[in-house]
């Protein structure tokens, strides 16, 4: 699908809402040809060439875009989402403490860390339990989100995690917000372009050709005033498959064992 995306002129464009989450960007791209584009820098989106060009039309499956305002570990490239472990894509929002500890547990397999960001080590901490458990992603997901819920400090583990053909969120506790829109062809009324700026004023992307295909979109907040916006439940996880067909499933049902307490800069992070 086509997408103009984040209308970059738009005073309420996510290069807008870049200039508060300024400490990086990353923008991906998956084909149905198995193509990947990966394009991520420790900058300000809307101030970034690479960013302003291929923003304006992107074709694709599938697109992860992630703003960072940085909570843990610094400005750099290696910190700046998405992520990439055995061919999968990850961004997260939210605070996972422990580091070290998962770090120490990682053994030889921190190998494939190369920043310093909770979220990285998150990462790893998901995609060590996919392989215990043969390549299956749902099986994967989890068993390590149910071990860190127990087990170790969070704040929240919000997440999107995208393959050829699949994407899995994840939301947990209810700290931070996650909904998912399942739009039809031509939306409500039938025939018509997505052209969707988020209430808060942070987001706007515009798709011509969704309205002669359906979309699935998911978002830490909603992007339009249409109906059939749901709030993904804490504990829930879902799944989208290539034909866009959805399933949602509560893998957690219990609060964090060691809920954090965030305070100063850190709560301002999850706080926007």
């Amino acid at each position: 699908m086509a997408v103009d995306f984040w209308l970059l002129e738009a005073p309420d464009s996510l290069a807008k809402q870049s200039e508060i989450n300024a400490d990086g960007f990353g923008l991906a791209s998956l084909t149905t040809d198995h193509e990947l584009m990966l394009i991520k820098k420790p900058v300000e989106a809307g101030t970034d060439t690479s960013f302003q060009n291929t923003a304006r039309h992107l074709e694709a499956a599938e697109i992860v875009v992630h703003l960072r305002f940085a909570s843990t570990g610094g400005k750099t490239i290696a910190n700046t989402h998405p992520f990439i472990q055995d061919g999968r894509l990850f961004a997260h929002n939210g605070i996972m403490g422990d580091t070290d500890r998962i770090e120490a547990e990682l053994g030889e397999d921190r190998a494939m860390i190369t920043g310093d960001s909770d979220s990285e080590r998150l990462f790893a901490v998901i995609t060590m339990a996919i392989r215990q458990q043969g390549g299956d992603v749902r099986a994967g997901i989890r068993e390590a989100v149910n071990r860190l819920a127990d087990e170790y400090e969070l704040y929240a583990l919000n997440f999107v995690i995208a393959e050829h053909g699949q994407i899995w969120a994840f939301r947990y506790p209810d700290k931070n917000d996650l909904f998912i829109l399942e739009r039809k062809a031509g939306g409500t009324g039938g025939s018509d372009a997505l052209d969707a700026h988020s209430r808060d004023g942070n987001l706007h992307v515009r798709s011509g050709e969704a309205a002669e295909v359906p979309i699935v979109v998911v978002a830490s907040e909603k992007i339009s005033d249409e109906a059939g916006w749901e709030e993904i439940r804490s504990g829930e996880l879902v799944h989208i498959d290539s034909d866009l067909k959805v399933d949602r499933e509560l893998i957690i049902d219990h609060p964090p064992r060691h809920q954090m307490v965030l305070k100063g800069h850190e709560e301002k992070t999850q706080s926007l």
